[in-house]
């Protein structure tokens, strides 16, 4: 079975986190108890600081580094980092131009845990793309890689946590490493044991699976239609055949070779942007007369990612 992610002992130690509650106003930036239990303050909103974002703070996604996976329920859009893993990404999409993933399904959903799909049986031809990959689960830090750290302590990096165009990461305490983070949707390829065993079998987290953290090769994020991943029929991994091999992927597309009316164009708030660290900030202290704590803090993989599709030209 070719790159069954070898995380699956890893499942028992998954912990389910709650999914991000609805936008919450602002609030105050005092972190110690007196503001903390104060009443509601006059601060903008978040939906009110998206609404006032000026155009230029909005990122167009390209689409030579998007992904679509059609399924009968709909589109799931992907978002990939060239950024930090430069190979997985040529691998994908070279994978997508092949038609590799056509026709093969979700072999593998677990509740709370991932959504792996690909071709468990090796039944399929690889063409163009690798036979497998060294392992990319962390970087060297460089100038041109744009990280936006936020305060909040993490339980998981020593480091910072932050945003790498909006995708939630991590930089080393020396500032020398930087890697992506296993919040939900983030979207990786499976392994086995050796290090550099990646080929063609993907995952996307269903919920934030930190421990996984520069185990393996996270490259890419769901920015559009999880909710189509989370109703995945749940299956285990099947051992002929003849078992339930889950849903099917109707195709994997690079966007950039989808005919532009059938393109779905979205654009992300600028996560180095002035608009994005207000954001950041009215979702850690929320100022609504329902909330008397206000923690001054935020959860990196529970931060909703501004998204809105692009207005037509």
């Amino acid at each position: 079975m070719r790159n069954l992610i070898s995380i699956a002992a890893f499942a028992l130690g998954a912990c389910s986190q709650d999914a991000p509650a609805a936008d919450e106003p602002a609030g105050a930036t005092d972190s110690t108890d007196e503001a903390a239990a104060s009443p509601a303050i006059a601060a903008p909103t978040p939906g009110e600081i998206l609404a006032n974002a000026a155009p230029s703070e909005w990122r167009t996604i390209e689409p030579e580094n998007t992904l679509y996976f059609e399924l009968a329920s709909g589109r799931v859009v992907i978002e990939l980092s060239p950024q930090l893993a430069p190979n997985h990404v040529a691998q994908v999409k070279a994978l997508a131009r092949e038609g590799f993933y056509d026709g093969l399904s979700f072999y593998r959903v677990i509740e709370g845990f991932v959504a792996q799909g690909g071709d468990p049986f090796e039944a399929g031809e690889i063409k163009s793309a690798k036979e497998s990959l060294q392992a990319e689960f962390d970087e060297p830090m460089r100038d041109d890689i744009r990280f936006t750290p936020i305060k909040d302590a993490d339980g998981y990096a020593s480091g910072q946590v932050g945003y790498i165009d909006t995708i939630p990461s991590a930089v080393s305490a020396d500032g020398e490493t930087v890697w992506h983070l296993h919040c939900t949707g983030a979207f990786a390829f499976g392994r086995n044991n050796e290090r550099d065993s990646a080929s063609t079998e993907f995952y996307i987290t269903m919920q934030p699976q930190r421990y996984l953290d520069r185990n393996l090769s996270v490259f890419g994020r769901v920015i559009a239609g999880m909710e189509h991943i989370h109703a995945l029929r749940r299956v285990a991994p099947p051992e002929s055949e003849d078992d339930d091999i889950g849903e099917t992927i109707i195709s994997v597309k690079v966007a950039a070779d989808v005919s532009a009316e059938d393109r779905s164009d979205y654009q992300i708030l600028d996560s180095a942007s002035p608009s994005f660290a207000r954001y950041v900030e009215s979702r850690r202290n929320r100022p609504s007369e329902f909330f008397y704590f206000r923690p001054d803090y935020v959860d990196v993989c529970q931060l909703p990612m501004p998204i809105r599709e692009k207005s037509a030209e």
